[in-house]
């Protein structure tokens, strides 16, 4: 039988040998494990549920990192989880996990106006694709996450709901645009999270906090509630996709997320292939820093020392493999796409601006300002021009690995850097003691995501000034599991979760 009382009564049964759970670890346990334990009648959901609350109430006044929540409804979904196991009925991977979803899912009822005030408390008439697929798997959905004003920065802050910090160092941000979700996991405050990316916004935020995040290949998981209001279509190279505490939720993620929107379905069906290789088998690639957009030592350190496990376990490592194409010609097709896609984001008098400053152009001025403003307001002509070579690198990194299986890559040029509310174009980075473009560290995250490859990014631990750094770990279009698979190995070898100090409760 399950301990009643709630939350208190928990570390009571712990202390008298009751439940094998140490309390100082639950709230950072994996959501595997957490549904296993309630699946086990060792715990019940709504004592779950409760914890988190607790820990809600007693850390998110610093973090910020859930912005919104649905008590009453997550208190009655965890007691319709618990009567389900009360009476065997089989249940889904996630039943009764407590979890949070990033702020520009649409979960009905609740608002969704991703940072923008103009659309502060607007709220949504259903869920998400994806949220009913968690809801569907047992996941009991108990509120949202920060994200920046139109999830387009590093940093997670908007007007809306204010400014989330880093459980590692409050004076420093989590990430963006999914840095609540990040924040939220680190700060042990919910079970599993989902985010999305285009800019790397799961990718980042998993590395600034020290989790597992998880970019799959594009479409892989239908974004059909993932959008600003009434917009259907699929946007270029964004996706949504898990961010958890260990690489075998980023697996369970993806199996409960993945799988064709109600249209597809018609005719496709999901079949994405396992690696079936040992990895003393892998050819592994490393690309572990380059001068066109450098990263601090340390992070290229942590890149090699992933390699050289890799090594260790028999692996065949090439440090100089590259795909076909300049690290200069892929950087330009991502940074227009992503330009484009973005701008058809912005309401229409911000995008006349741009457009009349356009038209204004010469064709010489070749400054960042002027091919920024191109991209925002690129002709179908010129936008099919620029997909066509993003075509073209697809098909090199199809060549690429048909020779390699993996290729390592760092995900950020440091780790999480101090609060930065300065406008976008007066910020910096500072690696190594030299001041670089903020936006130069796009380079690492659109590698992958302009070529829609799927890519892992594993914690390898704080370094020196107690601060996470993680790599990525990238592969061809739908090997989605074999990226997972080597996450999950690299967890085997150390490289897992830490609970930063000021959060563990010990």
């Amino acid at each position: 039988m399950w301990p009643t009382g709630g939350y208190e009564n928990i570390w009571n049964h712990v202390k008298k040998g009751v439940l094998a759970i140490n309390p100082s670890n639950l709230a950072f346990t994996s959501a595997a494990h957490q549904a296993a334990l309630i699946q086990s009648r060792e715990i019940s959901s709504v004592e779950l549920l409760n914890m988190y609350f607790d820990r809600v109430d007693k850390y998110n006044p610093e973090l910020n990192a859930i912005i919104l929540q649905i008590r009453a409804e997550a208190l009655a979904d965890a007691q319709t989880c618990d009567a389900a196991i009360k009476r065997g009925d089989t249940v889904g991977p996630l039943h009764g996990v407590p979890m949070t979803t990033k702020e520009s899912f649409s979960i009905k009822g609740l608002p969704c106006c991703w940072g923008i005030p103009d659309l502060a408390g607007h709220k949504r008439s259903e869920d998400a694709l994806s949220v009913q697929r968690l809801r569907k798997a047992g996941a009991v959905i108990f509120g949202k996450t920060n994200i920046p004003i139109q999830l387009a920065d590093f940093q997670s802050y908007n007007a809306v709901y204010g400014v989330t910090n880093n459980p590692w160092d409050t004076s420093r941000g989590p990430g963006g645009s999914s840095g609540g979700s990040a924040a939220a996991l680190a700060g042990g405050m919910t079970g599993f999270e989902i985010g999305s990316d285009i800019g790397g916004s799961i990718r980042n935020p998993a590395h600034y906090c020290g989790v597992f995040g998880h970019k799959p290949t594009w479409n892989l998981l239908p974004m059909r509630g993932h959008a600003m209001p009434g917009v259907l279509t699929p946007s270029d190279i964004s996706v949504i996709g898990p961010l958890a505490r260990s690489a075998s939720d980023l697996k369970i993620g993806l199996d409960i997320l993945a799988g064709p929107d109600e249209i597809l379905a018609g005719g496709y069906s999901l079949n994405l292939k396992p690696m079936t290789k040992a990895i003393s088998e892998l050819r592994v690639a490393v690309w572990a820093n380059d001068a066109f957009a450098p990263v601090d030592k340390e992070t290229e350190a942590r890149v090699r020392a992933v390699a050289s496990t890799f090594e260790q376990a028999g692996a065949e490592i090439d440090y100089d493999a590259r795909p076909d194409f300049s690290a200069e010609h892929t950087h330009t097709v991502y940074q227009y796409l992503l330009w484009s896609t973005m701008a058809s984001r912005m309401a229409q008098p911000a995008y006349d601006e741009i457009k009349a400053f356009a038209g204004t152009l010469s064709k010489d001025d070749q400054s960042d300002a002027a091919n920024l403003a191109r991209a925002q307001t690129a002709s179908f002509k010129d936008w099919s021009a620029m997909n066509e070579a993003r075509t073209h690198l697809r098909w090199a990194w199809h060549a690429f690995f048909n020779k390699y299986d993996i290729l390592l890559t760092p995900m950020m040029a440091t780790a999480a850097f101090k609060h930065n509310h300065a406008p976008m174009g007066q910020r910096t980075i500072n690696v190594d003691g030299e001041e670089r473009s903020y936006f130069e560290q796009l380079f690492w995250a659109g590698l992958t995501g302009v070529s829609y490859l799927p890519s892992t990014v594993v914690p390898t631990g704080p370094n020196d000034s107690n601060l996470p750094i993680g790599v990525q770990i990238a592969g061809p279009e739908y090997s989605d599991l074999r990226t997972i698979q080597c996450a999950e190995f690299l967890e085997q070898k150390g490289y897992k979760f830490v609970a930063p100090a000021a959060y563990s409760d010990t």
